[in-house]
């Protein structure tokens, strides 16, 4: 920890990640919660809660149970469980839970269950839709020597270079970011590895589900990902509480064994979600319903574009049982009937790391 001008203190990029989102007044706890400021697909469209809905279904049928929770990890406001209690068919009987740092939000679905820790023992899905991107991380850079470093930063945003990076930390980087010489940069992922595997760990049987921008041991980006957002704007990252602070998950280290990772465009469409247009003979038959059908195929191609919201990693883990995923897509008539990181390479193919937070 280094001192600067005024008695600014510096430090590693993990623990002021950690105050800015997390402590007093911390970005994450302020009212207006993080849908004040970008939106993910949950709030660009109720389509992705339904398709969520139609997986917990599925799981629930692998499971052989007609009881089965829901746990929403990152939860913000509620907006995802809200979703998928309003999608789950009727002869589902959901346990819903919805954990969050931040207060319960009045309003919210008195059925829902509010923890700042996901519950223990549960059997059902447990998924996590834009959660480890803000698991903070430090940031490590190399030097004009060759020495890996730390990344220091101060309350303004200002950086230095700290210690060299050693350890668990160190042994993470030479297995799934090897540095890239001079001038490079990485995000340290073991504590985005650690908290997955925590969360897991508290499934007894089931599904759970990480879905984040990504990118994998094969493209990495040279001078890692770490950025900010504020109303809808990317921005610098400046640990001030003022904004978000994220960076792209390296979902191919979290891992474990038995793990399928896929892309959005390709889970949505196992789960029904498809922009297709609607047959113009609807349009002459019925033209309300035509226009409802354009407006939802607009809103899935949306979620499951190349370059935008299609391009998210889905790590996909079962616990317990071999679920996998269905062997056949999953539309809406489904719907109604070793170390962390330590798993090998998961199936599924390669991510670009697009993603965007864009109001």
């Amino acid at each position: 920890m280094a001192t600067g001008p005024g008695g600014a203190r510096a430090t590693g990029w993990r623990a002021a990640a950690e105050r800015a989102l997390y402590g007093p007044g911390g970005f994450y706890l302020r009212p207006e919660g993080p849908a004040g400021h970008f939106r993910t697909s949950v709030h660009a469209s109720p389509l992705f809660a339904t398709a969520v809905a139609r997986l917990l279904a599925a799981t629930a049928r692998s499971l052989g149970t007609d009881e089965v929770a829901f746990v929403d990890m990152g939860a913000g406001r509620g907006e995802l469980v809200a979703g998928v209690l309003a999608a789950v068919p009727e002869s589902l009987t959901v346990h819903p839970y919805a954990v969050e740092r931040a207060p319960r939000p009045a309003g919210l679905d008195p059925r829902v269950e509010w923890y700042a820790e996901p519950p223990a023992g549960v059997s059902g899905l447990l998924f996590a839709n834009e959660w480890l991107d803000n698991v903070p991380v430090d940031v490590a850079a190399t030097d004009a020597d060759g020495v890996v470093r730390y990344v220091l930063v101060r309350p303004d945003g200002t950086e230095e270079p700290g210690p060299p990076v050693g350890g668990a930390d160190a042994r993470w980087l030479a297995r799934w970011w090897p540095p890239a010489g001079p001038g490079t940069r990485a995000e340290i992922g073991r504590p985005r590895d650690e908290a997955w595997a925590a969360a897991v760990g508290t499934l007894a049987r089931g599904l759970a589900v990480a879905v984040d921008y990504a990118h994998v041991r094969d493209a990495r980006p040279p001078f890692g990902t770490l950025t900010g957002f504020r109303e809808g704007r990317e921005v610098a990252p400046v640990p001030d509480g003022s904004r978000d602070l994220t960076a792209h998950v390296a979902l191919d280290a979290c891992a474990l064994p038995g793990a399928e990772l896929t892309d959005q465009r390709t889970a949505l469409r196992r789960l029904g979600v498809s922009g297709a247009r609607p047959p113009l003979s609807l349009a002459a038959a019925e033209p309300g319903a035509y226009v409802r059908a354009l407006a939802a195929a607009g809103e899935a191609a949306e979620l499951t574009a190349r370059g935008g919201l299609g391009d998210f990693g889905w790590l996909a883990q079962p616990v317990g049982v071999d679920l996998g995923w269905p062997s056949r897509s999953l539309g809406a008539e489904a719907a109604d009937g070793g170390e962390p990181g330590g798993g090998g390479e998961p199936g599924g193919g390669a991510l670009p790391g697009a993603g965007s937070r864009g109001l």
